[in-house]
């Protein structure tokens, strides 16, 4: 009987000879590495009411002073399919700002300014470098909205993820009065509908944009058509569709923390488009009528629109079709409130909702 192991033979359950954890796809001393970099970045966004510095088990942060009496404002989200089309170009640095801005725009629609931020990498195999590039972009939106990067994980998870994928997910906090809050309980029929331009898609629809294009199936095809220059967009496709998600923060923060503020309540056009979010900020009773002859989808949804013939409730409802925010504005000060918000129109106006009518009409 050959013994256990020897000649090169085993038996089911025996050992490789090279077993760590590294071979068994987590490198240890890498990954510390690249948290030493981590808190580099982190160092940049501190803000005065931080008590630690990356790497304690977690971080700690004071209330800032003057407050009188606070609320916290929480929202978690990802970044989503996006983040393969960044790969596919090898870019990675974008969907960084992309995780903090959406987050902060949803901490943004109660009225709460930003406090700190949370990241979370989940991965297989993604490369250190690329790991520290997603963190630099969150590092840089993170100073941009005067938020600090309190921490973070990065998970290495083979067996998990399929190799070369990975998911980027962000927590932000913030803080408002709360008599400042904005919950849509001041919406009023009336109220006018001001919108905000978005940079692109944001972080929606992009699942289908992929299938649209193929996207994904051939590495070296998408590099080519995704870096094409189209003269319909004006730059690269690739350029279009990873337009970084922006943030709304520096043009609405001269109108918060108002206790009778003209904003009466404030809708993030992500995931559903117009219709499955202006609807999240109606109390009962009340519909919007939004004109979509107010403006022009950008060129990216007009192609979006072409090259998959898709139907227009297919449009809106997975895309933002150029629409970044609304806001449902007193009508006595919407004229004002639009002269002070660069690129903004009036979209619509709230109405009272008809027996059977829809949340959002547009027409």
């Amino acid at each position: 009987m050959t013994s256990q192991g020897s000649q090169g033979d085993s038996v089911a359950g025996s050992a490789p000879a090279d077993l760590s954890y590294a071979t068994a796809g987590v490198d240890i001393d890498a990954a510390e590495r690249t948290v030493e970099r981590y808190a580099e970045l982190a160092a940049r966004t501190r803000r005065p009411e931080v008590m630690a510095d990356v790497g304690p088990f977690a971080g700690l942060f004071r209330l800032p002073t003057g407050l009188r009496d606070p609320v916290l404002v929480a929202s978690t989200d990802s970044v989503g399919t996006k983040l393969l089309v960044a790969a596919a170009l090898d870019r990675y640095d974008g969907v960084g700002r992309d995780l903090v801005n959406h987050c902060v725009n949803d901490v943004l629609t109660a009225g709460a300014e930003p406090l700190f931020v949370l990241d979370y990498i989940a991965t297989a195999d993604l490369s250190q470098q690329h790991r520290v590039e997603l963190v630099a972009g969150v590092a840089a939106a993170c100073e941009e909205n005067g938020a600090s990067l309190l921490g973070g994980e990065t998970a290495d998870l083979p067996g998990v993820y399929l190799p070369g994928a990975y998911d980027l997910v962000g927590t932000a906090i913030g803080v408002v009065e709360r008599d400042a809050v904005i919950d849509g309980s001041r919406v009023a029929a009336g109220d006018a509908l001001i919108a905000l331009p978005s940079s692109g898609m944001q972080t929606n629809g992009y699942s289908l944009v992929r299938r649209l294009w193929s996207i994904g199936e051939d590495p070296s095809r998408d590099r080519s058509f995704l870096t094409a220059h189209d003269d319909e967009l004006g730059e690269s496709l690739g350029d279009a569709l990873l337009a970084v998600h922006g943030s709304f923060l520096a043009a609405l923060r001269p109108f918060l923390g108002r206790s009778e503020g003209p904003i009466h309540g404030i809708a993030h056009i992500t995931g559903g488009g117009i219709p499955g979010n202006l609807s999240r900020i109606l109390p009962a009773g009340l519909a919007t009528r939004v004109d979509r002859g107010s403006w022009r989808p950008p060129p990216l949804f007009q192609r979006i629109r072409r090259d998959g013939e898709l139907p227009d409730e297919e449009m809106w409802r997975a895309f933002n079709m150029g629409v970044g925010l609304v806001l449902a504005v007193d009508p006595a000060e919407a004229v004002s409130v639009a002269r002070d918000l660069e690129g903004s129109w009036l979209l619509g106006e709230v109405v009272e909702q008809a027996d059977g009518a829809p949340a959002v009409t547009i027409t």
